[in-house]
């Protein structure tokens, strides 16, 4: 207890000189003296090393910030579309009570809506977000869903711009940042640009192809409104044959008859040694078709058609070709050593695999809590339960709603 308590009163002073520091440039207002509370120095202190002045410089610019984007007057109803689209909105909890807040911004948002409102539904999310946070909970989770980006460079720059928001007028926030599908291209610009962000340690690339194998997550049970959503096979009678394909929206027949042209890959038979030709018995005999040689002798003659693979002559007839071994034994005892080229990179001789796939199954198994999130479906009353006043909520909306006009006036 004798060295928590001199810990203790060294935050405590130096949050205090912090907060002098502020008073001295010009005074706090009644809004700010409420948002610089001992939490929030604390947080700037650890993110500037417990620095005071650092610490008191970024305070001041956070103010300053936060009243240019007007963030003491966001309501829901400014961002009612993006409400019901389900654009940005913070899914649930984690285990450890953390908020967790998914982003499913496209990219066609950006040239309808500016900049400055952009700033702000992220600020309101992030704001409902904290709302919802228990006393001994300070940070929180980012998912990101980038399927709906066709450009690479679009969502880097909605990335950036998010995650510089975070890291100076959120410090200590955020404890994990998934990005989730991106663009192709974007593993390349995100690691030619990660070493210049600050929160690039705690941001994870993922693919949501990773995790079909996991599909046991079930909860459209405990959302009615999306349960009316999920796809029912039963529901639909089979009518399917063999050889045939019966459906709403399309409809195909594979014939039976030899005399019909096909390609090999809709044959129901052994597409090894189909036949393929006239049904009549024929001098030339039948013509063997299968995926080597379907498209180059498609249109050949009978008699090249017939002709097996092994009686075919080679391009060359001088040069004879290496015979293949027979004995697999000879193939297990003496395997085949890939010699080393000039033409690769010397750092391939020293990688190793063991790294890549460990990086891989971490950032699997740090996504794994959270993909429950990202595959429950939104609701938008749910959403708007977890908004307390004066950002918005249920409750507010239903009292100005059922208000008389005498109680309006």
């Amino acid at each position: 207890m004798g060295k928590k308590e001199p810990s203790t009163q060294k935050a405590n002073q130096r949050v205090e000189a912090v907060l002098e520091l502020l008073r001295k440039q010009s005074p706090l207002t009644l809004r700010q003296e409420k948002f610089c509370n001992n939490a929030c120095v604390e947080r700037f202190l650890k993110a500037k090393g417990d620095n005071v002045k650092k610490a008191a410089k970024c305070l001041r610019s956070c103010l300053s910030w936060r009243e240019s984007i007007g963030s003491e007057n966001l309501i829901a109803d400014e961002f009612s579309a993006e409400l019901v689209e389900g654009v940005a909105y913070v899914a649930g909890h984690d285990d450890e009570s953390r908020p967790v807040l998914i982003f499913r911004i496209k990219q066609d948002y950006q040239k309808f809506h500016s900049q400055k409102q952009l700033t702000r539904l992220l600020v309101f999310t992030l704001e409902v977000a904290i709302a919802t946070m228990p006393k001994n909970v300070e940070q929180l989770v980012l998912l990101f869903d980038a399927s709906f980006f066709r450009s690479a460079s679009a969502f880097m720059n909605l990335l950036l711009a998010t995650l510089k928001i975070v890291a100076d007028y959120y410090p200590s926030r955020l404890y994990k940042a998934f990005v989730i599908d991106p663009p192709s291209l974007f593993c390349y610009l995100w690691k030619g640009a990660r070493p210049f962000v600050e929160l690039s340690t705690a941001t994870t690339v993922v693919s949501s192809l990773d995790f079909e194998d996991s599909l046991e997550f079930n909860e459209f049970s405990s959302y009615p409104r999306a349960a009316s959503l999920r796809f029912d096979p039963s529901s639909i009678k089979s009518t399917a044959k063999v050889g045939s394909c019966s459906s709403s929206r399309f409809s195909f027949t594979v014939s039976h008859h030899f005399d019909s042209l096909k390609p090999w890959y809709l044959s129901l038979t052994n597409t090894s040694a189909s036949k393929v030709g006239p049904t009549s018995p024929s001098p030339l005999g039948p013509a063997l078709i299968s995926p080597l040689n379907a498209r180059s002798f498609s249109f050949a003659s009978p008699v090249a058609r017939s002709t097996p693979l092994s009686a075919r002559k080679s391009l060359f007839p001088s040069t004879p070709l290496p015979q293949r071994p027979t004995n697999a034994g000879n193939l297990a005892s003496n395997p085949k050593t890939p010699r080393p080229s000039f033409l690769q990179s010397p750092a391939l001789f020293f990688r190793r695999e063991s790294h890549v796939s460990s990086r891989a199954q971490n950032s699997r198994e740090s996504f794994m809590p959270f993909l429950k999130f990202y595959r429950r479906p939104y609701d938008e009353m749910i959403y708007r339960s977890k908004m307390r006043p004066p950002l918005g909520g249920l409750i507010p909306i239903v009292k100005r709603r059922h208000m008389s006009v005498s109680q309006r006036f």
